[in-house]
C-alpha cells in the first residue's frame, strides 16, 4: 500500500473510495467504470493542484518519503556494468556511502552517492545515509582514481547529515568531510552531483563542489535540517514549518540564489509515485550536463569551479 503524507489526506480518502467501489463490483453485475473514472479525474486534479503549491515543509516531507528512489535505484536504471568498490584503506567500508566504476550514457565514469535504505534492515546496514569519516574518506579515494584516469565525477546526494555519533568525531569526522570538499574542488575531471532527496550540512556539500549541481523539484538542499534550526531558534521543533520556510531549503529558492544550476523535473505527485520517470528525468539531465562540461580542460574546469562557489552570497 502508498505511504501518503499528513498533507494528501484528501487524496487518499479519494483513492480509498476508489478501492472501496473496485472492491465491492468485483463480481462485475454493476457498471461502475463511470463512478471510478470521475473519482479518478478528481483524485488527478486534487494531486496536481496539492503538488503545485507545496510549502517548503511539504517539500521536506516529500524529499523524506520512505517510497522516494535511492541511490541504488538510480544506479540500476542509469548504470550500465556499475563495479562497486569499498573501503577507505584506513578503517573501514562505510555503507553509507557508496560507489565505484560505470557507464552513463555510454560515457565511462565514477560513481559516488548515499544509500539510505528501504526497509528496516537496510536502513540500519546504510546507517540511514549518515556518512562516517571513513565513507568520506572512501569517496576521496575514489575521486582521486576518476581524476587519475580521467573519468568524469558523478554524485547521487541524499543525507540528512554526516553521522554525528562520538566514534566519527573520534576519527575525524570534520576533517573528513573537509577533505572531500577539497577533494571536489580540485579535480581537473567534470563532476556533476545531483540532489535526490535530502541535501544536508556539510554531509552533503563533501560530495556535492561540483561543476554542476542539479537538484529534483521536490528535494531539499540546507546547512541544517527545519527541526535542528527550529530547536536552535525556537528552543522547539515544533517550529520546524516556520523554519523551513526562511531557511529557503527548496530548489526553487535555490535556483533563484544561484546555489544550484538547474531543476530536475519530478512527475505529478514526486518521484516515488513514478519512480522510473523520475529516473528516467534525472539521467537526461545528468547526460546533458557532462556534455556541456566535456568540452572543458582541467584548469578551467577548476577554474569554472571555483569561481561558482566564490560567488555564493557576494552581494
Amino acid at each position: 500500500m502508498r505511504t501518503y503524507l499528513d498533507f494528501e489526506k484528501p487524496i487518499a480518502e479519494l483513492q480509498g473510495r476508489i478501492a472501496e467501489l473496485r472492491e465491492t463490483a468485483d463480481d462485475g453485475a454493476i457498471d461502475i467504470s463511470a463512478d471510478v473514472a470521475r473519482l479518478q479525474a478528481k483524485s488527478d486534479k486534487l494531486l496536481r493542484d496539492t503538488y503545485a503549491k507545496l510549502t517548503p515543509w511539504q517539500k521536506t516531507q516529500v524529499a523524506r518519503h520512505p517510497e522516494r528512489p535511492h541511490f541504488k535505484h538510480y544506479v540500476a536504471a542509469l548504470v550500465e556494468d556499475f563495479m562497486p568498490l569499498g573501503g577507505d584503506r584506513a578503517f573501514a567500508d562505510d555503507q553509507a556511502i557508496l560507489g565505484g566504476f560505470g557507464t552513463i550514457g555510454g560515457r565511462r565514469c565514477v560513481v559516488i552517492g548515499h544509500e539510505k535504505g528501504d526497509d528496516t534492515a537496510s536502513r540500519l546496514k546504510h546507517n540511514f545515509g549518515m556518512g562516517k569519516p571513513e565513507g568520506y574518506r572512501k569517496a576521496i579515494r575514489l575521486m582521486g582514481l576518476a581524476d587519475r584516469f580521467g573519468l568524469p565525477v558523478v554524485t547521487l546526494v541524499d543525507t540528512s547529515g554526516a553521522f554525528p555519533g562520538i566514534q566519527a568525531e573520534e576519527r575525524g569526522q570534520a576533517e573528513a568531510i573537509a577533505r572531500s570538499t577539497q577533494m571536489c574542488l580540485g579535480l581537473s575531471v567534470p563532476m556533476v552531483a545531483c540532489i535526490l532527496g535530502e541535501g544536508g550540512s556539510g554531509g552533503a556539500v563533501a560530495l556535492a563542489a561540483g561543476n554542476r549541481v542539479l537538484m529534483m523539484e521536490h528535494a531539499v538542499y540546507s546547512v541544517i535540517s527545519p527541526e535542528g534550526c527550529a530547536s536552535i531558534l525556537w528552543r522547539t521543533a515544533d517550529k520546524a514549518a516556520d523554519a523551513a520556510e526562511a531557511m529557503r531549503v527548496t530548489a526553487q529558492d535555490l535556483k533563484a540564489l544561484g546555489v544550484i544550476d538547474r531543476i530536475v523535473a519530478e512527475p505529478t505527485g514526486g518521484a516515488h509515485r513514478d519512480p522510473a520517470a523520475a529516473i528516467a528525468s534525472l539521467g537526461g539531465a545528468i547526460g546533458e550536463s557532462l556534455d556541456e562540461l566535456s568540452a572543458l580542460d582541467g584548469d578551467s574546469l577548476k577554474r569554472a569551479r571555483r569561481e561558482k562557489f566564490l560567488a555564493m552570497g557576494r552581494l
